[in-house]
């Protein structure tokens, strides 16, 4: 069998010599930042296409401060707002030039050595999506100085060693509790989801705080340790199977809508009960099924897209003292509540 050619190695030199301009015309055509002007850079990419190059990425970054390329540690996939969450970021990181280490982070256990795995890459920042990431691995984090920026997606972290970017989870609860009192509910159930210490939610606390300030007593509370509809489901069957009309919830407000969705399947296929006429739910993020026709869900939708693009801009900042930002989403009435 005759061997198949090998294609060329096609290099900056040919692509200059092809477009009539120098090497280093040819690599500052490839730098998003380099000063060319726009007839120029369109004369290097027209023969960089013609002759099939591609410039050595890896080399330019080692000649370069910045890779363009951002470890993302995420868990907990079990929760469909994590890949909302992971398509907006990706798309706005492509979208300016910027790649990215996907590191699914399996568990409590294995949060430490992904953040160790992603540390051993070369990459300008490193940003965390999750919630078993404790101030102790945080901290052992920054102290190793390993990474340029540590950044925390979606939650809200008091952890001065990282840059939070998250939703103004106290303002949303707020609005999300006056709404309860205005439809003129009188028995809510809150479901929580994990607590952590260094990327904390403030939903809990806050809708109880409001709960209390307005009736002068504390909503009921139960909890999920993972983000997940099956074992929301399961729980909140545990907690209402044995109650009498009078003693069931009148609204089931969830810290998110994976949680949401478990309780509304427990209320109608395990408990026989009509959502909103026997209880009410109300969710937190606005995931695609949360529109559909099975759910109808009323949720609080986070600005992702807002969100995502703030933090490329911290990623280009050439300031050391960016700041962490909260962001307002919106209330989403639908059937559910």
């Amino acid at each position: 069998m005759p061997k198949a050619e090998s294609l060329p190695n096609i290099t900056a030199d040919d692509v200059a010599a092809q477009a009539g301009v120098s090497r280093w015309t040819v690599n500052r055509a490839f730098k998003k930042d380099a000063s060319i002007s726009p007839k120029t850079r369109e004369k290097v990419m027209t023969a960089a296409q013609s002759l099939g190059y591609v410039p050595d990425l890896s080399a330019a970054a080692l000649a370069s401060t910045r890779s363009n390329l951002v470890a993302l540690l995420i868990d907990d996939f079990a929760n469909p707002h994590k890949l909302v969450m992971l398509e907006k970021l990706t798309r706005a990181l492509r979208s300016r030039g910027w790649d990215t280490l996907l590191v699914n982070t399996l568990d409590s256990d294995d949060a430490a050595p992904a953040l160790l795995n992603a540390s051993q890459r070369r990459v300008d920042a490193t940003i965390l999506i999750g919630i078993q990431f404790d101030d102790e691995v945080l901290n052992a984090a920054h102290d190793a100085r390993r990474f340029k920026k540590l950044i925390i997606f979606a939650r809200t972290s008091k952890n001065p060693n990282t840059i939070s970017i998250a939703v103004d989870d106290e303002a949303a609860t707020r609005e999300i509790a006056q709404y309860v009192i205005r439809k003129g509910y009188q028995r809510p159930l809150y479901m929580a989801g994990p607590r952590t210490v260094s990327a904390h939610l403030l939903r809990k606390e806050t809708f109880a705080r409001e709960w209390k300030d307005r009736f002068d007593r504390e909503p009921e509370c139960i909890a999920a340790d993972r983000y997940d509809p099956d074992l929301a489901a399961s729980i909140a069957h545990d907690a209402l199977k044995d109650r009498t009309a009078a003693e069931l919830p009148d609204i089931i407000v969830c810290e998110n809508d994976a949680l949401a969705l478990g309780v509304i399947d427990t209320i109608r296929h395990r408990l026989g009960l009509r959502v909103p006429q026997d209880i009410a739910v109300l969710g937190f993020d606005d995931v695609p099924q949360a529109a559909g026709h099975n759910y109808r869900l009323t949720t609080y939708r986070q600005p992702l897209t807002e969100m995502s693009n703030y933090l490329v801009d911290v990623l280009e900042s050439q300031d050391d003292a960016v700041h962490d930002r909260k962001f307002l989403g919106r209330l989403v009435p639908r059937d559910s509540a």
